[in-house]
């Protein structure tokens, strides 16, 4: 029934809209779905619209009508060039504000699903050699870690997880967690580039992609209402970008294709108040990783202790260090 319910929903939802491939489902009770259909089952068939794959059972649909020869176009607007800086990259210029319709197309590989035995959050590539950034609270008390990415493959969509995560980083203030996947035969990854929440202005439009409830690959669009919203005692980016449970961890665009905050909370009790932390704390937890390393070998413990310089750790050159400080402490008292 819940089934049922989403697939009702999802027919009304999608009447109109506008998806960059000309495959057509026309649905019972006038409804219609737009997009790429990807596979075709005795029951049931499976439309990618862009920014999800929706099934649609065969009870449903009144006709099918597909476009030959016509593959799925490319996003309207060019992959943007980026530079590395360290585990991740930014933007060498900034191009022209994109639709999120077509930034969608372009960046949606690049957000996962994040499991763990207690729960789901979202997250998202740094860089292609696997490292991402989600919440703390997503992995809190964790090892087992699932993550579930969406490859695109001329069009085809090929979801595969993977389950040899390891923790790399964790900053419980901040709310950060910097995860590394390490599968063997992994393919390079897809990253984003990093942005400037500084350089926002309220009301410039936003949009994230997570999987609230569970419903990976979800896309929701507001605007910025406040760049300094202060609560425990850090600074939030405030958004009326829907934000749900599973949504924790994920991506804040702006319309430049850029993370410009990491989505991690909403009041529960009013709409459209959802949350993000700025991308400036992600930089500064990424930059200085080492100080908040996770130790593999005393997980209880999110933090690793480097070791003390040679010279205080020495025992013959602290030994002289010592020695010598009490003789200049002596010969003070004594010319007192």
């Amino acid at each position: 029934m819940f089934k049922g319910l989403i697939l009702s929903l999802l027919g009304l939802a999608l009447i109109d809209a506008h998806v960059l491939s000309a495959d057509e489902v026309k649905l019972k009770q006038n409804g219609r779905v737009t997009g790429k259909i990807l596979a075709e089952k005795t029951d049931r068939i499976f439309v990618d619209i862009g920014y999800t794959v929706v099934e649609i059972p065969r009870d449903q649909i009144l006709e099918i009508s597909k476009t030959a020869g016509k593959g799925v176009k490319k996003p309207m607007i060019a992959k943007p060039k980026t530079k590395n800086r360290g585990l991740y990259k930014t933007l060498t210029r900034r191009p022209a504000a994109g639709t999120v319709r077509d930034l969608v197309k372009l960046l949606g590989e690049s957000v996962v699903q994040v499991k763990t035995p207690s729960g789901l959050g979202s997250g998202y590539f740094l860089n292609e050699e696997g490292y991402l950034i989600t919440n703390f609270h997503v992995i809190e008390g964790e090892s087992r870690i699932t993550i579930e990415v969406y490859h695109q493959d001329d069009g085809q969509l090929d979801r595969k997880s993977y389950k040899d995560v390891r923790i790399m980083a964790l900053n419980k203030y901040a709310d950060l967690a910097l995860l590394k996947i390490e599968d063997k035969g992994a393919p390079k990854f897809k990253p984003v580039p990093l942005g400037d929440a500084e350089n926002l202005n309220v009301g410039d439009k936003v949009f994230a992609i997570g999987s609230p409830l569970g419903l990976e690959r979800t896309v929701t669009e507001g605007i910025v209402s406040t760049k300094t919203r202060q609560m425990q005692g850090l600074l939030y980016l405030q958004t009326t970008a829907q934000i749900n449970p599973g949504n924790s961890g994920g991506p804040l665009f702006n319309l430049h294709g850029e993370v410009i905050g990491v989505t991690n909370m909403k009041i529960v009790f009013g709409e459209g108040l959802g949350f993000a932390i700025p991308v400036e704390q992600v930089r500064y937890f990424v930059d200085r990783r080492e100080a908040f390393a996770y130790d593999n070998d005393n997980p209880s413990n999110g933090y690793i202790y480097l070791p003390p310089p040679a010279r205080v750790s020495g025992g013959d050159s602290s030994t002289r260090t010592i020695k010598l400080n009490v003789k200049r402490k002596k010969k003070t008292q004594q010319a007192d």
